[in-house]
């Protein structure tokens, strides 16, 4: 009997549930016979989410000691976490101890052919972002941290912007990233006022420029590159400033046709986030962009030759969920990759 073809989830949260749901959904145009996932903590107000998720075909694992917790609240539980790892193809893990899980399961469990993290589990394995570092994955990377969306969104400038002639031409790029207090599905930590991030990264300031540095790195490129981040009182998405030291003389006419020939860049003459954001809510895949960065092109100004300078809008973890996506489809069947994401086109716009 043939090896059935596994994605296991782990977790349930901003970026686990809609993963769970696209492979749930196109499972059989993608060629996966079975979803997984694994959630922590039986909890009553989860309760009518996890039991879609099982409704909808994926079926769920626990910890052994929480199996009878999850039972007694009305889940059908059909594995324990170190089965359901054991017997899938793929493990994403979407929860924030991916390297605390890689450690206690992943190095030991040798049945998967890829795990992948998300953005905060720096040192996961080798970082990617669909369309930046697609040329260096190999089947040998068994490990692959999905970058981070704010970490998407600046990669996508430096590659649109800064790149020439088949490499990066950037003196300097400098980053401020505005970002929303917390999920639309959250109830906790909002903020009343904005509040500034710390620089705890001596070199690049916040984790963003770091990872989108590493990133850069695996296509031999070392960037000098510097964030800094803010959170502000609100749940629509986050917003990135930008300001480019090029190598090379550039107007802006060029600018925004290199932008507008991007297929990963939505442009848009609205500046207005919430409108953007209702957009994405009314036309997105429930309500998600998988654009890498929404332009709006009205705010982008060179001062002089070789400086750009502008606005733009991170479509939260939609840009994270199709990297994802495509790195579990590059494990399953590198072949068939960009037939079988085609179903998610619709869904990267040109323009909003």
């Amino acid at each position: 009997m043939a090896t059935k073809t596994v994605v296991h989830v782990v977790g349930t949260g901003t970026i686990g549930e809609p993963l769970i749901g696209l492979f749930n959904q196109f499972k059989e145009k993608w060629g996966i016979d079975e979803v997984t996932f694994h959630k922590r903590t039986p909890s009553v107000a989860d309760r009518a989410k996890v039991n879609q998720l099982i409704d909808h075909g994926a079926r769920l694992a626990t910890d052994e000691e929480a199996r009878a917790d999850f039972a007694e609240i009305g889940h059908r539980v059909s594995y324990n976490a170190e089965e359901a790892i054991e017997r899938a193809t793929v493990v994403v893990d979407c929860t924030p101890a991916g390297n605390e899980n890689k450690s206690k399961y992943y190095d030991r469990i040798r049945g998967p052919k890829g795990f992948l993290a998300q953005g905060s589990e720096f040192g996961f394995g080798k970082p990617y972002a669909r369309g930046i570092n697609d040329e260096v994955f190999t089947p040998d990377d068994r490990f692959i941290q999905i970058v981070s969306c704010n970490t998407h969104n600046i990669s996508v400038l430096l590659k649109t912007i800064g790149w020439q002639n088949g490499k990066m031409n950037l003196k300097a790029g400098r980053f401020v990233c505005m970002r929303r207090a917390n999920d639309v599905s959250d109830t906790k930590n909002f903020i009343a006022a904005p509040e500034a991030g710390k620089h705890d990264d001596p070199e690049f300031g916040t984790h963003h420029a770091r990872d989108a540095y590493h990133l850069f790195q695996t296509l031999g490129e070392k960037l000098n590159i510097f964030s800094s981040a803010i959170k502000i009182n609100t749940q629509y998405m986050h917003t990135l400033w930008f300001d480019l030291e090029l190598g090379y003389d550039i107007t802006p006419e060029e600018v925004k046709s290199r932008v507008r020939s991007n297929t990963r860049i939505a442009v848009t003459q609205r500046r207005s986030v919430n409108q953007i954001f209702s957009f994405g809510r009314d036309h997105g895949y429930f309500g998600r962009i998988f654009s890498q960065t929404v332009m709006p092109l009205n705010t982008i100004s060179v001062p002089h030759a070789r400086k750009v300078v502008g606005f733009c809008y991170t479509p939260q973890d939609g840009n994270s969920l199709l990297s994802s996506v495509a790195a579990t489809l590059r494990y399953l069947d590198e072949s068939k990759l960009e037939d079988r994401i085609d179903v998610l086109r619709p869904y990267i716009f040109r323009e909003i």
